[in-house]
């Protein structure tokens, strides 16, 4: 562990932490809140997918959509006009709207092929993401000074990691650079999570095992075909799973690091109080 006591938690010149759950249970929050009491970078997992490894996906199916108007399709051969994707830390609409969700066309649904072919393209983009922490953790000490630095992972980082396998390549490279903290909610918050994301369903990026076992068990439940499924009903169905999926997954990484409770870190309002969390769980 990079940090395997409190005392060498606090004795640290430079700190270095990987927040990772379910999102919704404040890691960008705490991480802004850092950031605004200064000495702490804040690398997003999530904006760098959308920068970088998703962009050119993003872009390409923008000018996909465009040019089935005759008007935007003339502008762009033309070299008229431009589109670029506009993605945000704390927005993540251009990211999610090109990940989609599987069902009917005709209600914004995608073929499962094309779904999970996208899967793949974020799987693939937050790998590289994940990947970069170093070389971020470097620019942010080297070229701006900073003391401290914040891995703020999105919730599917377990979908990549074997956090069982004691020699998962990924997850060792980043407990070398960072202390994993496992922002953990409690029944409650599932509860809450499961409401919020039943009123505003949102895609989501899955095991690729995972989905084909889901897929499958609703397509045999509800004895439909692939369009003829709901695209906001199946990822409804599937997000309480996808919870019960994760939170194992997470608890196995913790293993690697230490746990906090989101109450805890919600408590938390300042640097000295996170030194102190943190200090109290090594």
């Amino acid at each position: 562990m990079l940090y395997p006591d409190a005392k060498s938690w606090r004795s640290a010149a430079r700190k270095s932490v990987m927040f990772f759950g379910m999102s919704g249970l404040g890691k960008t929050h705490v991480s802004k809140m850092l950031v605004q009491q200064g000495g702490w970078f804040h690398y997003s997992i999530d904006y760098r997918i959308g920068t970088a490894g998703m962009y050119g996906h993003i872009k390409d199916n923008l000018i996909r959509h465009a040019m089935r108007e005759p008007f935007l399709a003339q502008m762009l051969r033309a070299d008229a006009m431009y589109l670029e994707p506009n993605v945000h830390d704390h927005d993540l609409t251009a990211v999610a709207s090109y990940l989609g969700k599987p069902g009917n066309p005709a209600r914004g649904g995608l073929p499962m092929t094309e779904y999970t072919r996208r899967q793949d393209q974020f799987r693939t983009a937050e790998i590289a993401a994940l990947r970069d922490t170093p070389v971020f953790l470097a620019r942010a000490r080297d070229l701006y000074g900073y003391a401290h630095f914040i891995c703020d992972t999105g919730g599917s980082i377990c979908e990549w990691i074997d956090p069982d396998d004691a020699h998962d390549p990924l997850l060792a490279e980043l407990s070398q650079h960072c202390l994993p903290v496992w922002i953990k909610g409690d029944e409650a918050h599932a509860q809450e999570l499961i409401r919020r994301f039943d009123r505003a369903p949102k895609p989501m990026a899955y095991q690729p095992a995972f989905l084909a076992r889901v897929w499958a068990q609703y397509l045999s439940e509800n004895n439909i075909q692939e369009d003829e499924v709901d695209p906001d009903t199946f990822i409804r169905w599937t997000y309480a799973q996808a919870l019960a999926h994760r939170q194992p997954r997470y608890a196995a990484m913790a293993e690697y690091g230490v746990t906090v409770t989101a109450e805890e870190m919600h408590a938390v309002t300042t640097s000295e109080e996170f030194d102190d969390l943190i200090a109290a769980k090594l």
